[in-house]
């Protein structure tokens, strides 16, 4: 019986818990502003276009096979045959010339993006620093058995499809994690109460019995 309730407890904490700590909203984390409205389909149309256009040279680079130069080139000639057209019929027709979208040519849009990147490779730093330092080995050992693993899946998997997938993940898992935000914490906090507790059996059962050798006092002159 008590055991049943130990249990219970064990849920309703790990349906409380936010994972590492988070205390702010999912944007918030994100820096706010045009990105985060992005990676959370805030602006749907700029989202999906974003998340077709790396499909798109996905297909391009892996299935096709193009060349960057090629298709960089290819994509210049391509703009400038339709700005050319456009700015040629613009007065037959009574539309507006050809101009430089607003989006890219607003610098706010291209500070927001630098300042994210910036905030997250320092987070990154910190905790890079954090884990390597040792602090907390479970969490030492458990970053080294990952990159392990994400090198052991390198040798399968092509840099371009790496580099797509992760893409991919970067624009749905922070949407998805926002929508099912109350799921996700809950699964998250499980998962890592349970590798704790792995851990610390495992540490209990093999590493606690690995003999050392004395400790050597130095003797004071």
């Amino acid at each position: 019986m008590p055991h049943t309730t130990s249990s219970s407890s064990d849920s309703d904490d790990d349906r409380k818990a936010k994972p590492f700590g988070r205390q702010r909203p999912m944007r918030d984390i994100l820096g706010g502003g045009k990105v985060a409205d992005v990676l959370l389909w805030k602006d749907k149309a700029l989202s999906a276009a974003i998340l077709i256009g790396i499909g798109a040279l996905w297909y391009l680079f892996e299935v096709i096979g193009y060349n960057f130069l090629t298709l960089l080139c290819h994509t210049i000639i391509f703009a400038m045959v339709i700005i050319f057209v456009w700015d040629k019929v613009a007065d037959i027709f009574k539309w507006a010339p050809p101009s430089i979208p607003r989006t890219l040519s607003d610098s706010s849009m291209v500070r927001e993006i630098a300042a994210f990147c910036r905030t997250k490779l320092d987070a990154f730093l910190s905790i890079f620093f954090n884990v390597a330092r040792g602090n907390d080995f479970g969490q030492f050992l458990l970053v080294v058995l990952t990159l392990w693993i994400l090198s052991a899946v390198g040798n399968y998997i092509s840099s371009l499809n790496l580099l797509f997938f992760g893409c991919l993940c970067l624009e749905t898992l922070p949407y998805l994690y926002d929508q099912y935000e109350e799921e996700a914490d809950y699964l998250i906090a499980r998962t890592f109460r349970m590798m704790k507790k792995t851990y610390k059996r495992f540490d209990k059962e093999y590493i606690r019995k690995i003999p050392r050798g004395p400790v050597k006092v130095k003797k004071q002159r």
